[in-house]
């Protein structure tokens, strides 16, 4: 009786104008977005690996060390999952575009956007008349009447429903992944096929709560015009209104300071206040050690050249001049120190009161089947937030080695020549560490994304059981 009830909904989908106008849409955007987001991972791909060429006939011709940091930042490395979600890197910024903003207006869609958007609705458009609709027929009077369980009528239309509209986009799927696999600059791993699988298990899932919130919405109507009206209704505010205002309800509840103000105050900080600090410390110190070494006296009149020779002259006057050196280092390192300290102190209050903010948000967000099906996808292909905090770990550990480079490294390049402006030389720094981006390992994704699946299951079931209840409460005359 289960596999009848079964078969009769999945027929009745597939004689539906519906199941083809939603066929059709699935077998056009979904190979057509696997195409454009895998000529868009390669661009970035050819984008990353031109910087790093620039950046490594940067070290090998007039590298200076004030200016180093910023050519060698760190920046995220395009992954080949990109071809299918694009998570955080879905965000596009107005001056990568030349002289089209509309990529801004109208931003990529991705495999996230066609199974929580597009899928969501049309779970519901298959299910908003599952009840109400044969209701209205009279065909669910004639079934009930023959002694088949309520319980098992939900559970057929639920999987015959779910069935229907899963395989037409597995067909589209397949298509996009042909595209995908046939270009020769995109190349998956065994974890990449592991993440797409466990992403279409939560997308099963994802789908068989809308068909159940549709069966749901549906014994509770007495005609379908009203149970479509309710599901447009409820989609708009789960899959909408949720995951968009939860970000400004938690900003109202746990405010955090301005990033522009802060950032302006940190500026200043480490730019005027710092420069001012600087000469002062400077200033004092290196007059102190004139004072008790006369050779120096006039030093700070004398050209680079007259220090030379003076230093190759005069044991004395190099021995001093070491002190008079060391003392305007430690006196702007001592200014660095201090004003970083205070950044410090400005830069940790910010971050944990927008980490409060952020996690109150995704609390919240919560809330939406369409946040815990995003928060699992984009954490399972490594373009989520998660991946962020694992690139800022990476990161800072290669900030870590870096520094460990360059103290030893100067240091030596002021022996050579006590008088050299280490900061601003050219000097050669191609056995300087590299910057090497390792992705996280599956099992801890999976291990991230274990909260945001069983949510779904959860919010899957309780929905399930709301609508047998429902269903057992209708009376179908």
């Amino acid at each position: 009786m289960g596999n009848a009830l079964i078969l009769k909904e999945i027929r009745n989908h597939l004689l539906s104008f519906r199941f083809l106008a939603v066929f059709i849409l699935l077998l056009v955007i979904v190979p057509a977005t696997v195409m454009i987001l895998t000529n868009d991972t390669v661009r970035k791909q050819d984008e990353f690996s031109r910087r790093r060429a620039d950046i490594e006939n940067y070290l090998g011709q007039y590298a200076h060390f004030n200016r180093l940091g910023g050519i060698i930042a760190p920046s995220p490395q395009p992954l080949p999952l990109q071809a299918l979600v694009l998570g955080l890197s879905a965000v596009p910024q107005l001056d990568t575009f030349d002289n089209d903003p509309l990529p801004v207006l109208f931003p990529l869609i991705d495999l996230t956007f066609i199974l929580g958007i597009l899928m969501s609705l049309a779970a519901l458009i298959f299910s908003y008349d599952a009840i109400s609709g044969e209701k209205e027929d009279g065909t669910l009077k004639l079934m009930l009447a023959n002694g088949v369980p309520r319980a098992r009528v939900i559970l057929a239309k639920i999987i015959g429903g779910a069935v229907t509209l899963w395989v037409p986009f597995l067909i589209a799927l397949a298509a996009g992944l042909v595209v995908l696999l046939l270009h020769p600059r995109i190349a998956w791993g065994a974890a990449d096929w592991g993440a797409l699988g466990l992403i279409l298990a939560g997308g099963f899932v994802y789908l068989l709560l809308f068909f159940g919130l549709g069966l749901l919405v549906s014994s509770r109507h007495a005609s379908s015009a009203s149970s479509i009206l309710t599901c447009l209704f409820l989609w708009v505010v789960f899959v909408l209104v949720v995951p968009n205002l939860s970000p400004y309800v938690a900003s109202l509840i746990r405010p955090a300071p301005s990033i522009i103000e802060v950032g302006r105050r940190i500026d200043r900080m480490i730019d005027t206040e710092r420069d001012d600090l600087g000469r002062t410390l400077s200033r004092e110190r290196m007059d102190a050690v004139v004072k008790s070494n006369p050779v120096l006296a006039g030093v700070d009149r004398m050209t680079e050249p007259e220090v030379k020779a003076e230093i190759a002259r005069n044991a004395e006057f190099a021995r001093a001049y070491e002190l008079f050196r060391k003392a305007n280092e430690a006196a702007w390192r001592d200014a660095n120190d201090i004003q970083e300290a205070k950044v410090k102190v400005i830069r940790d209050d910010l971050s944990r009161k927008e980490n409060a903010q952020a996690r109150l948000s995704a609390a919240l967000s919560m809330a939406s089947p369409l946040a815990a099906f995003t928060y699992f996808s984009a954490d399972l292909t490594h373009s989520g937030v998660r991946n962020r905090a694992h690139f800022e770990t990476i990161a800072a550990a290669f900030w870590d080695a870096y520094e460990n480079y360059a103290g030893p490294k100067m240091e030596a390049l002021r022996k050579a020549d006590p008088t050299m402006d280490v900061w601003n030389t050219a000097v050669d720094v191609r056995d300087m560490p590299r910057f090497v981006y390792r992705e996280e390992p599956l099992a801890g994704r999976i291990k991230s994304v274990l909260a945001p699946l069983l949510i779904l299951c959860g919010m899957a079931l309780v929905v399930f059981l709301g609508a047998v209840l429902s269903f057992n409460w209708t009376d179908v005359r």
